[in-house]
């Protein structure tokens, strides 16, 4: 019979990836076989993600660090902490987990993220970013506490060293002069001219024995004479200075070397040798092109930063899109523009996700009331706050699960002082793919304790664009929390219609059970109230209640049933359910909504089934519980 696993058949094609299972296998070849073996894990990777869809520009541009990393160190004992996770395929296929890229981010395959359930080289997991420096700087600190032999190394991306937690790492890490190498994949700075022949040169003498040696030898003569001792230290910090742009990780106590290219595995085992004789903390830059090797990525890095499925000979991805639907995110981004060309004092912010949080229109259509703070989520909060508190009306858009970085700012620096600032929730609920890192269950739970803000769930387009309306005409903070799903697209862009605030909306009338949905899954529930002939409830406020609506509904009805894309514990189920109980009202409820774990992967389909929220089950577990 055929291998039923297109992969399998590919890596048969690549002679030297083949024979690899591990990094010990990889530790056996050559060296000068390390440059082709780096050409066929691109042509697997190209080949791999094309059928899957997944994180393909930043795996591209990590091949040659990834080899040459597993080449010198000693893994899994030694650590390689990978920040994110976008760069870490090439590490996946490196580490006997080539053959299960086929089933890469769908249900029951591999993660697209390191995984420590996954794997023993996954030694952190990774969704969030800029944690890389600050796992590795732990587990340097338990090494050196337990006596144990083992290196630990973080990779993180230009891109991560735009959140404060990077820094807050780098400055602790070096303070306490604790071995740690920190690699900085630098794949969006353009290559300065420090990168080549003079660069790769001090480079090599800064981080070799001689010059080690040199430097350890004069401190200790000259630290006997201060008034040398600080010339020579502000020559040497001068010199090095006007050559390299790592002055300011030398003024954090670590050791700088680079920039050098990324892509040239002789400097970076040469280099990263040398590196592995010295003790302390230290960082080497590389550059890096996202998308190397495959001209449509490295032409439009962004579009191959995650990718669908796609035509490995064209570029071009195969469409997702369903005939007649629109995204929230889209029906956002249309009502953001719109709006924006109406009030002068809308000003859009977003962590570093312009393209996924539906942005890109507003960014060319008003691009002086734009602002990408990188990934820096608590500052995109805090500035929000400071714009409201001078008269602006900011509109931050921002994932559900990257949200929860930013806690302490949204009740801080916003809500404690009732500022008006509107919230867009994108990826709220299931997300798919991408597991549980970025699942966007938590939010109306970690929300709905907050004194004197809204939280609000459309149901459907339409919805969608009056509660962003209401948000934004709200003086205080308003959230409108929405999921990556598809709905139908208003016949035209809304930006003035309100609703009454609190106010949930009876759609239909029915027998015996009410039910009372928040939010997205209220296109599932439609079909099921009419074929049971239920009540159907579009609840779209969480906080506040509609209070006189539940009263209504469990004063003549026997059953209530909630139904909610977010955790049942904390949810909006349990606000209906603490109301009821103040009330002293008696009626049985059924919560439905997901349950107290963590989301597996797979379509937005498949995980909302694992929970019991397809068609089918609610059906049944509604009867189920109205007929004991």
């Amino acid at each position: 019979m055929p291998d039923s696993n297109p992969l399998n058949n590919i890596t048969q094609s690549f002679p030297i990836l083949s024979q690899i299972d591990s990094p010990a296998d990889l530790r056996e070849l050559d060296e000068d076989q390390l440059p082709e073996l780096a050409e066929e894990i691109r042509a697997f990777l190209l080949q791999s993600l094309a059928q899957t869809g997944g994180h393909l520009a930043s795996g591209l541009g990590s091949v040659e660090i990834t080899i040459a990393l597993h080449y010198l160190f000693d893994t899994p004992n030694d650590r390689l902490i990978w920040d994110v996770g976008h760069q870490c395929y090439p590490h996946k296929i490196l580490t006997g987990r080539r053959d299960q890229m086929a089933g890469l981010r769908q249900q029951g395959g591999l993660s697209g993220f390191p995984n420590i359930t996954e794997s023993e080289y996954d030694h952190f997991g990774a969704g969030h970013s800029s944690t890389s420096i600050s796992a590795a700087l732990g587990m340097a600190i338990a090494a050196n506490s337990q006596g144990i032999d083992r290196q630990a190394v973080a990779i993180i991306g230009d891109g991560g060293m735009t959140a404060g937690m990077a820094y807050e790492a780098l400055n602790h890490g070096g303070a306490i002069d604790t071995d740690l190498l920190v690699i900085l994949n630098d794949n969006e700075m353009s290559i300065s001219p420090n990168v080549g022949a003079m660069s790769k040169y001090l480079s090599s003498i800064w981080s070799g024995k001689i010059y080690t040696s040199l430097r350890s030898g004069s401190k200790k003569v000259l630290k006997r004479i201060p008034s040398a001792w600080e010339l020579a230290k502000r020559a040497e910090e001068h010199v090095k200075g006007m050559v390299t742009p790592g002055t300011l990780f030398e003024e954090l106590g670590f050791s700088y070397f680079g920039p050098i290219d990324g892509h040239n595995l002789g400097d970076l085992l040469s280099l990263i040798r040398n590196l592995q004789q010295l003790s302390g903390p230290r960082m080497l830059h590389i550059v890096t092109r996202k998308g190397k090797g495959y001209p449509p990525a490295e032409e439009d890095a962004c579009k191959f930063h995650g990718v669908g499925p796609f035509d490995p000979e064209t570029g071009v991805v195969k469409s997702s899109s369903k005939p007649g639907l629109q995204s929230y995110t889209n029906i956002f981004s249309d009502w953001l523009v719109a709006k924006g060309r109406q009030e002068s004092q809308l000003h859009a912010i977003t962590p570093a996700m312009r393209e996924g949080s539906g942005l890109v229109k507003f960014s060319a259509e008003i691009p002086e009331r734009y602002h990408d703070v990188g990934i820096a989520e608590q500052h995109a909060v805090t500035l929000a706050a400071g714009m409201a508190c001078d008269g602006l009306k900011p509109v931050v858009a921002i994932y559900s699960t990257f949200l929860q970085r930013a806690y302490d700012q949204f009740i801080h620096d916003v809500a404690v002082q009732g500022l008006d600032v509107t919230f867009a929730v994108d990826r709220a609920g299931i997300v798919g793919a991408d597991g549980a890192t970025h699942t966007g269950n938590f939010d109306v739970a970690f929300c709905r304790c907050i004194p004197d803000i809204i939280m609000m769930a459309p149901a459907h387009g339409r919805d969608m664009q009056e509660l962003l309306n209401t948000a934004y005409r709200y003086p205080g903070p308003a959230l409108v929390r929405y999921p990556r799903d598809s709905v139908s697209q208003p016949a035209t862009v809304d930006t003035e219609t309100c609703v009454e605030i609190g106010k949930a909306l009876q759609v239909r009338s029915g027998k015996q059970t009410a039910l009372l949905v928040f939010g997205s899954l209220f296109g599932i529930a439609e079909p099921i109230a009419e074929d049971l002939d239920l009540s159907l409830v579009n609840m779209r406020f969480i906080k506040p209640l509609d209070e006189s609506m539940i009263k209504d509904m469990a004063s003549s009805h026997d059953y209530l049933v909630t139904l909610e894309d977010a955790s049942i514990e904390g949810g909006a189920g349990s606000a209906v359910l603490e109301f009821l109980n103040q009330q002293r009202i008696s009626i049985p409820v059924l919560r439905l909504g997901l349950s107290d774990e963590f989301p597996s992967q797979g379509s937005r389909e498949q995980v909302l089934e694992d929970y019991g929220l397809d068609p089918a089950t609610l059906r049944h577990s509604i009867l189920d519980f109205t007929r004991a």
